[in-house]
C-alpha cells in the first residue's frame, strides 16, 4: 500500500537574503505621500516637473499596487487626465483673451460677437501659441493633482484606510468608501460580462451591444447594493448609541466652527495681503476646534478592530518621501523660484532646476521603501492522475 504524497512545503516568509515579507502597507503612508506629492505639485507650472511627477507616480503605482479591483482604475485616473487637460486648451481656445502684440498667432477662429453685459469675454478669435501652452500647463498641473489623489487610491485599501478613522468619521468615512469603490466595481463587472458575451460567441458590436452589457452590469450593481445595505444593517450602521441631542449638537458646532478656522487659516498663509491672526492663529484654532469635535463625537460609536494594521519602518519611509518632496518645492531654498513657474515672454523650452527634480525622485523611493504586496498566485496546472498499476488494489490506488 502506497503512503499518501507528502504535503507541499509552506512558502518561507524569506525566499533569499534581503528580501521582504509581502505585506499591505498601511493605507494612512499612501494617502500622506500621495497628498504631499499634491501638495508638491501645486507649487509649480514646470512641465519637466510635472512630467517628472507622472513618470514616478506611475512608476511606484506599477510596482506597488496589489491585484484588488480598486488597484486596477489608476489607467483611468489618466484618461481623465488626459481629458482635463484638452478641455483646458479647448476652453482657453474658445475664450480667446487677453492675446498681446508679442504672441504667435496660430489660427483664427470665428468671432461671435457678445452682448454689451458680457464684456470682457470674446467667443473665437485669434489663438496664439503662449495662450494654448499656458491653458496647456495649467491643465497638466491640475490633471498631475487628480493623478496623485488617483495613485493614492490606488495604493490604498479603502476598506482598510476605514479602519484608522476617527469614530465621530465613521459614518462619512463608509460614504466615502462606499463612493470610490464603486467605478472598480463597475470597471469589474462590465470585463466580467464582456468575457461571458466571448464565450458565447456573440459577435455584436457598438450600439447593439450595449443593451447586451449595460443591463447586467446594471443588474450586477443593484444586487451588490442589496447584499451592501444588509451587510450595513447588520452591523448597526447609522445608530444613534448613547449620544445625546445637546451632544450632538455641540459636536456640530464645534466641527463647523473647526472647519471654518481651518479654510481661514489656509486663506490667511496663501493671501499675504491679510492679517497675521488670519494665518497660523486661525488655523491652529481651527484644528483644535475639530479635534474637540472629533474627540466628543467619538463617544457615541464604539467599534474593535481585529488586527489593526502596524505602522513601522515602511510606512514612516513612505510617508517622509512625500512630505520630503513638499518642503523642497515650499521652501524654494537652493534654487531660483522661477524655475518652478517659468514665464513664456519670450517664448524658451522651460529649465529643469535640479533640487526640485531630485526632490521629486526622492518620491519614487516610496516603491523601493515599500514592501512588496501580497499579490494572488496564479493556480497551478492540474497534475495528470496517475494510472493504477495492474497489481494495485483500487484502495490502493486511490491513496
Amino acid at each position: 500500500m502506497t503512503g499518501a504524497p507528502a504535503p507541499e512545503a509552506a512558502v518561507p516568509a524569506v525566499t533569499g537574503r534581503g528580501r521582504r515579507l509581502p505585506r499591505t502597507l498601511h493605507p494612512v503612508a499612501w494617502w500622506i505621500w500621495g497628498i504631499a506629492l499634491a501638495t508638491a505639485v501645486s507649487r509649480t507650472t514646470n512641465p519637466l516637473l510635472l512630467f517628472l511627477v507622472l513618470a514616478v507616480l506611475g512608476y511606484v503605482v506599477t510596482e506597488r499596487r496589489t491585484d484588488a479591483p480598486w488597484a486596477r482604475g489608476f489607467r483611468y485616473y489618466l484618461w481623465l487626465a488626459l481629458t482635463v487637460v484638452a478641455i483646458r486648451v479647448v476652453f482657453r481656445c474658445v475664450f480667446a483673451t487677453g492675446i498681446t502684440p508679442a504672441d504667435h498667432i496660430m489660427f483664427s477662429l470665428p468671432h461671435i460677437p457678445t452682448p454689451h453685459w458680457y464684456a470682457g469675454i470674446q467667443l473665437g478669435g485669434p489663438v496664439s501659441l503662449e495662450a494654448t501652452l499656458s491653458a496647456a500647463t495649467d491643465g497638466l498641473r491640475l490633471a498631475c493633482l487628480l493623478c496623485c489623489i488617483g495613485a493614492a487610491n490606488t495604493l490604498a485599501n479603502p476598506k482598510r484606510a476605514l479602519r484608522v478613522l476617527p469614530g465621530a468619521l465613521y459614518e462619512l468615512g463608509v460614504a466615502v468608501t462606499v463612493s470610490l469603490s464603486v467605478a472598480p466595481q463597475l470597471v469589474e463587472s462590465v470585463q466580467r460580462v464582456a468575457r461571458a458575451r466571448r464565450l458565447r460567441a456573440d459577435g455584436a458590436t457598438g450600439l447593439r451591444a450595449l443593451r447586451s452589457i449595460l443591463i447586467p452590469v446594471l443588474e450586477d450593481a443593484l444586487e451588490r447594493s442589496l447584499h451592501l445595505a444588509a451587510a450595513m444593517d447588520s452591523r448597526g450602521y447609522g445608530r444613534a448609541g448613547t449620544a445625546t441631542r445637546a451632544s450632538r449638537r455641540t459636536t456640530a458646532a464645534l466641527m463647523l466652527g473647526g472647519m471654518l478656522g481651518l479654510c481661514t487659516g489656509v486663506y490667511g498663509l496663501l493671501d499675504g495681503t491679510t492679517p497675521r491672526a488670519l494665518g497660523l492663529p486661525a488655523l491652529l484654532g481651527g484644528s483644535l476646534l475639530c479635534c474637540a469635535g472629533l474627540a466628543l463625537g467619538g463617544r457615541r460609536v464604539r467599534r474593535t478592530s481585529y488586527r489593526p494594521d502596524p505602522w513601522r519602518a515602511p510606512e514612516w519611509a513612505v510617508a517622509l518621501c512625500g512630505v520630503g518632496t513638499a518642503v523642497v518645492l515650499f521652501l524654494t531654498v537652493g534654487y531660483n523660484a522661477a524655475d518652478l513657474n517659468p514665464s513664456l515672454y519670450p517664448l524658451r523650452w522651460p529649465t529643469l532646476p535640479w533640487l526640485p527634480a531630485a526632490a521629486i525622485l526622492l518620491a519614487g523611493l516610496a516603491a523601493f521603501a515599500a514592501p512588496p504586496p501580497a499579490r494572488t498566485p496564479a493556480a497551478a496546472p492540474a497534475a495528470p492522475a496517475r494510472a493504477a498499476a495492474p497489481t494495485e488494489k483500487p484502495s490502493e490506488a486511490l491513496l
